[in-house]
């Protein structure tokens, strides 16, 4: 049979149940670098995927996205060998991003209070895993009966795990083993742990972080960046999780069947309204006049804003909304990005000038005429749209750049209130796999975007890299700069999303390298029960993307 390598742009004789990694031992595929995985028709696999039929194949490196993820798998497994030996009967709890790394903590068995582990003992973790990247031991992968692998995951403590396996029924399930060690990912490892030579392990709180390798500098590991406030969230909808029983997966199926959701619902929509309710409480106590909300994309700001303006309401002080958008500047003044396209997420593409003056001349008791700008047109609209604040009054700015300090550099710093929102996912899959913030806010868009904006699943997901450049560069670089934090992860939501997201998922075809992304969210989400929507009150958050809210958008 014929393979067809898009690297080299060629076809390659192959036999039945070689693997891409076999291809280039035989000398038919030549590649002038040493992947790390490969897409094969347009799905990540491993690089000892058998092939039995025509197949096309792309070759991946480390510093590719799908690449990146094979890579922190590998050191995933390597810390949880190291962990076996160093401290056994152990549990290792891999618990979510942060830090531009991952935050891991150390369980006794039967415990929910982490080991406290000093500089010496986390040194000794590192030091072992070195010794694993130095062997270059192979990762071994195996498909086999998931009901034949229960027994070893029970008896190296992995209870996650097997109630994972156990809710979602899959009757064969992948795995991989190093030396012996059994482990399951959410996606391919790398051959062997060479693979994996360059990382970190940070002390932090009552566990420690890994991080990666530099992709600006391959020889180094990441350094972590400063998020405690980012950290604090986390950490309390942790304690939250912890609380109701409900960490990962495997117990939120748990109570699907167990019909104990309502409950779980009810009790996450009020800690959003308690949460949302607190800040509204220190607008107040502070005496600020503007409150800047921010956040990346489908992270629920338009409805956060809401809630806090409903919020304000009840301590008597009046809320009044500015929209950044309304101070883009004309279209062909709008700063153009490395491409040469309309850079529209650009601090650069507001009129800042006059932005500073109106909230000046607000501040100031006069009555200031606002903007309207027309997407239609690609430019501004001078309407009647007066606006003056009264004593009561506060106003609320929803946009991505309203935590950077140049925004409205002229109003000073006691006006303000900034509030920062994010879709912080502390649900894991089991303890050694998480779920990315980014994944989840990604689903809320493709539904939204489908649904409200007749924009296909392909299209939200091609235009998802520039989306996430905008915001490394104009939103996350800001985020410590809030003075509150709210997480708009419901730990229910995925359950949910899943009947809407997933026939438009399936509506991409197989033949663009967006597929990729497709299959790999249609795989996660059939680790979930569905949950039904109508169980969803009207003023959630979630409402935002799946419709049905009772606030008007």
């Amino acid at each position: 049979m014929e393979i067809y390598i898009k690297n080299q742009d060629q076809y390659v004789a192959a036999e039945g149940g070689m693997s891409p990694l076999s291809l280039i031992k035989s000398g038919e595929v030549k590649l002038p670098f040493r992947p790390i995985c490969c897409r094969v028709n347009n799905k990540t696999e491993d690089l000892r995927f058998p092939i039995y039929s025509p197949k096309q194949i792309e070759y991946l490196t480390e510093f590719s996205e799908s690449g990146r993820r094979v890579y922190i798998r590998a050191l995933c497994f390597m810390l949880y060998k190291a962990v076996s030996e160093i401290f056994p009967g152990s549990q290792l709890r891999i618990e979510h991003s942060i830090f531009r790394g991952y935050f891991c903590r150390i369980f006794t068995v039967g415990s929910d209070k982490p080991c406290s582990l000093p500089p010496e003992q986390i040194n000794a973790l590192q030091s072992r895993m070195k010794e694993l990247a130095d062997a270059d031991l192979p990762f071994e992968r195996h498909e086999r009966l998931t009901s034949d692998i229960l027994p070893q995951l029970r008896e190296q403590n992995l209870f996650s795990k097997v109630l994972l396996f156990e809710t979602t029924g899959q009757l064969y399930t992948t795995y991989y083993t190093l030396d012996g060690l059994a482990d399951s990912y959410y996606g391919a490892l790398p051959p062997s742990t060479g693979y994996a030579p360059v990382f970190a392990l940070h002390p932090y709180a009552d566990g420690f972080i890994l991080m990666g390798r530099d992709p600006k500098d391959p020889g180094k590991d990441m350094e972590p960046e400063n998020q405690k406030k980012m950290f604090k969230a986390l950490t309390d909808y942790m304690h939250f999780n912890e609380v109701i029983k409900v960490r990962n997966v495997g117990e939120l199926n748990m109570s699907v069947r167990e019909r104990k959701v309502k409950d779980l619902i009810n009790v996450a929509e009020a800690m959003h309204e308690r949460q949302i309710g607190h800040i509204a409480d220190e607008i107040v106590a502070r005496g600020a006049k503007i409150v800047l909300l921010a956040g990346p994309s489908s992270s629920g700001k338009t409805t956060t804003c809401k809630r806090l303006a409903v919020q304000l309401m009840t301590s008597l002080v009046t809320p009044k909304m500015i929209s950044l958008d309304d101070y883009f500047v004309n279209r062909e003044q709008t700063p153009l990005d490395e491409t040469g396209d309309y850079d529209y997420e650009s601090l650069y593409a507001l009129d800042l000038e006059r932005l500073n003056s109106d909230l000046s001349r607000l501040l100031a008791g006069e009555t200031v005429n606002l903007p309207t700008y027309s997407f239609e047109f690609g430019c501004r609209i001078e309407k009647e749209k007066p606006l003056k604040m009264e004593p009561s009054d506060v106003l609320i700015i929803e946009g991505i750049h309203g935590l950077n300090p140049e925004l409205i550099s002229s109003v000073g710093a006691s006006s303000i209130y900034k509030v920062y929102v994010s879709a912080l996912t502390t649900l894991t899959i089991d303890d050694h796999n998480w779920i990315s913030t980014t994944d989840n806010r990604l689903l809320r868009r493709i539904v939204r975007d489908y649904r409200y904006r007749h924009t296909s699943a392909l299209d939200t997901i091609r235009r998802w890299p520039s989306v996430r450049r905008g915001e490394e560069k104009w939103i996350f670089p800001f985020q410590e700069n809030a003075d509150a934090t709210f997480n708009s992860s419901l730990i229910f939501e995925l359950g949910v999303m899943k009947e809407y997201a997933e026939p438009v998922l399936r509506q991409v075809p197989h033949n663009v390298e967006q597929y990729e992304t497709a299959y790999r969210l249609l795989k996660f989400l059939e680790y979930f029960d569905p949950i039904p929507v109508d169980q969803i009150p009207p003023t959630s958050l979630l409402r935002e993307f799946l419709g049905g809210s009772s606030f008007h958008y």
